[in-house]
């Protein structure tokens, strides 16, 4: 018996699945404290809403009172920055791979102006056509058609025009050079060790994270011209 409640125990672990895609739990609902320790965040507790608060000079957002936001991940040491003096800026983003943001796709950015104005910090909006290329099998002009059409909806969200910069990956990434680039990547295979147990978009995906996680140093930014980083070098 003793061999048995190790496999009853790591089943009950298997039970919760929480990732982009899929969202499953077992009779008692999502745990949500073990979601916070699975993500490496910690609670968001009534004193650091009210640092928010004490710092910014308003009420703090709906989403915060009413606990729809729950964790964070190093939210005090933004805190901190801001609190000293320095700066800092908020970075976001959309994948275009529909005509119109649904109430899912509204709630981030919703908050995000929330912190905007809050804050009064400069924002970064970016949309991956690029990627939505390579994993849906749209054209070049059909990815950038949503893209632009999405961010319509982006800016019927309020925010603050002296301080956002929406820019999409074709425009901006290289043109017509990056364009051609993807063409390529969706017709190359990795027939290495390293990849063989991958699927395509596992590999695409992994290839694309330093792209990603690039976008969130300023310095990334600098190069885009007449943005508001690149002339007032926002964060240097």
């Amino acid at each position: 018996m003793a061999s048995v409640a190790p496999e009853v125990e790591k089943k009950e672990e298997e039970e919760q699945v929480v990732n982009p895609w899929e969202v499953s739990a077992g009779k008692g609902g999502i745990d949500y404290d073990k979601l916070v320790d699975q993500f490496g965040c910690q609670r968001l507790d009534a004193a650091l809403i009210d640092r928010i608060a004490r710092l910014t000079g308003r009420p703090p957002h709906r989403f915060l009172r009413r606990g729809l936001f729950f964790a964070h991940r190093d939210l005090n040491e933004i805190l901190d920055i801001y609190e000293k003096g320095d700066k800092f800026y908020l970075y976001t983003g959309r994948g275009p791979s529909s005509e119109a943001l649904h109430l899912g796709h509204l709630v981030p950015f919703m908050f995000t102006k929330y912190l905007q104005d809050a804050f009064k910090v400069p924002l970064v909006i970016q949309l991956t056509d690029d990627e939505k290329f390579l994993w849906k099998n749209l054209t070049v002009e059909e990815s950038k058609r949503l893209a632009r059409e999405n961010a319509k909806d982006i800016i019927a969200c309020g925010f603050d025009v002296e301080r956002t910069f929406i820019f999409s990956d074709f425009n901006f990434v290289g043109g017509a050079f990056y364009e051609n680039m993807v063409k390529v990547a969706r017709c190359v295979t990795y027939n290495k060790v390293l990849w063989e147990y991958l699927d395509s978009l596992q590999r695409i995906t992994l290839e694309r994270l330093a792209f990603l996680l690039c976008k969130q140093f300023h310095h990334s930014l600098l190069h885009f011209p007449n943005t508001f980083l690149a002339m007032t070098n926002y964060g240097a």
